[in-house]
């Protein structure tokens, strides 16, 4: 172990610091204390640049994978956590990754409620109703960050958002959007209040999805690839869209259609602003 680098040591499979974390990869444990684990060099870089602080940070030389390391491991021990080096079969131990790099830390959860949302003149969001996989939720969160969506909401949530694995598959971007749990009635009466139009994407639509103006304040919903969207966002939608499949499938990975359907909002505003 470098020497430059602080903190103490452990060793021990059985050390109660190591059974707390992985007593964490419970979504019913990480609930009960508020917090969530951010494991990866890029996971955890957005984390702190974007506000969020560390409790605990545990590390494994011996996993880096670059000599960025360094520094940011300064950086959470500067935001005040404590910095734990693990031998590697430790730390392989608190890993959920099967590759790990050798960064883990333990933080409070994230949290945004509908009513402290900041949004802009022309509001671009994306709903996700009943979203199961952790891998699509997350994948969904990275796609709304490169779109300039100004926020996620999640409604009858059936993954949790504090996922570690929602966590990577956004590669840390749920740091830097705000991520709002709801259930589809408030949120529906909310979008109303706003005077937000709402597109519920569905393969029944008799809509493409390029025939739906998205110039005006906007919000995607999609729903779970297994059951489709709640007939409240089939019946309160002001419109239904699709995207054409012309093969034999019929629908697309929900993470993939509204990565699609993110882009054209996209795509509707910027020919739009260059129309003056």
């Amino acid at each position: 172990m470098s020497e430059n680098i602080p903190g103490i040591e452990i060793t021990s499979l059985q050390n109660p610091r190591i059974k707390h974390v992985v007593k964490m990869r419970k979504r019913a444990d990480r609930d009960e204390e508020g917090l969530l684990l951010v494991e990866g060099y890029r996971e955890l870089r957005r984390a702190l640049d974007n506000g969020w602080r560390p409790e605990e940070l545990f590390i494994c030389e011996g996993l880096f994978l670059g000599s960025n390391e360094p520094a940011l491991i300064q950086d959470c021990a500067a935001a005040g956590a404590p910095v734990i080096r693990c031998s590697e079969d430790v730390f392989r131990k608190i890993a959920y990754r099967d590759r790990p790099d050798g960064l883990l830390a333990v933080g409070p959860q994230i949290h945004h409620t509908l009513a402290g949302l900041i949004l802009s003149m022309n509001p671009f969001l994306l709903v996700a109703e009943s979203i199961e996989k952790p891998g699509n939720l997350g994948t969904m969160l990275r796609s709304s960050d490169a779109a300039g969506v100004e926020a996620v909401i999640v409604c009858d949530r059936q993954t949790d958002i504090n996922n570690p694995n929602v966590v990577r598959a956004s590669l840390g971007t749920i740091f830097s959007l705000p991520v709002v749990e709801a259930s589809s009635e408030e949120t529906l009466t909310w979008l109303r209040s706003k005077g937000i139009q709402i597109l519920a994407a569905t393969p029944s639509a008799t809509m493409n999805y390029t025939e739906a103006d998205c110039t005006r304040p906007t919000a995607i919903v999609v729903g779970s690839e297994q059951y489709g969207l709640e007939n409240i966002w089939m019946n309160g939608a002001d419109a239904k869209v699709k995207l054409p499949m012309l093969g034999q499938c019929d629908s697309l990975n929900v993470a993939t259609a509204a990565t699609i359907l993110l882009y054209e909002v996209v795509r509707q505003r910027r020919k739009h602003d260059e129309k003056g």
